[in-house]
């Protein structure tokens, strides 16, 4: 126990007194003059805004992906399964070179969208594709083995029972699979809210537009503005504990009411 709680402290607790401390060279007033200007209430609301957006269409992709590999047989099932962890292994600037490449406006995937009016590389709508992106694996490894140990027998159990296919999910796998979903949000929302090297190259990086609040972070330690990087960073590192202890205690309480088979 000790060694844990000081390998923690190290690690962990000591890193993020030094931020809060940091802060503390600031007065009151200097530190809410620079966390409500507008250039950094405009980069927060876009890397929490679209994190969240991002975690949200991950949860539901990422379900159906997890539904797939598990549920099925199907040709090319394992390929499949070890592209999920891509995102994983693939160093984040390479990510981000990677996508913009893709969704530039002539690119293979920004060519034709920039035809039908869309444009994606250079915009929020290109962070919110990289956010995406690497928050993909973190719901399907999470869920991915919560599902696998859902006897199949349970639902045919309920079929039997005269349960329809929606009332078999909604009653019977959902609850099941609840706290799992709500870790594999919670996961992905927390990396998309850090993530630099993949949002920066595709961000187009525009203050008030598509600035995320990590690149004014490294553009105020730049101008050895040290107090006020860690300013944004003390608000960055609230709002995220607030949001991950929120889901916690939704999760907590999911798994109470998990039914036991």
């Amino acid at each position: 126990m000790g060694l844990t709680l000081t390998w923690l402290g190290i690690i962990v607790l000591i890193p993020l007194a030094g931020l809060f401390l940091k802060s503390f060279e600031l007065s009151f007033a200097q530190f809410v003059d620079i966390v409500t200007s507008r250039r950094t209430l405009n980069a927060l609301k876009i890397s929490f805004g679209l994190a969240f957006l991002a975690a949200l269409v991950n949860l539901v992709m990422g379900s159906i992906i997890v539904w797939a590999l598990v549920r099925y047989r199907f040709p090319g099932r394992r390929i499949l399964d070890a592209i999920v962890d891509v995102p994983f292994a693939l160093p984040t600037a390479v990510a981000g070179i990677a996508l913009t490449t893709l969704f530039a406006q002539n690119g293979w995937l920004g060519a034709p969208l920039a035809e039908l009016g869309i444009k994606v590389a250079f915009t929020p709508l290109g962070i919110f594709v990289a956010m995406v992106f690497i928050g993909i694996p973190f719901v399907v490894r999470t869920v991915q083995p919560v599902l696998i140990d859902l006897d199949p027998e349970i639902e045919e159990a309920a079929a039997s029972l005269g349960a329809s296919r929606w009332q078999t999910v909604w009653r019977v796998i959902l609850p099941s699979l609840f706290p799992a979903l709500l870790t594999g949000f919670a996961l992905a929302f927390a990396r998309a809210v850090g993530e630099y090297g993949s949002v920066i190259f595709i961000a187009g990086n525009l203050p008030n537009v598509s600035e995320i609040a990590p690149l004014l972070i490294v553009i105020r330690l730049s101008e050895f503005r040290y107090a006020d990087a860690t300013a944004i960073a003390v608000v960055m590192l609230v709002v995220a504990f607030l949001v991950i202890f929120v889901i916690n205690r939704l999760q907590r309480w999911a798994q109470l009411r998990v039914p036991t088979h």
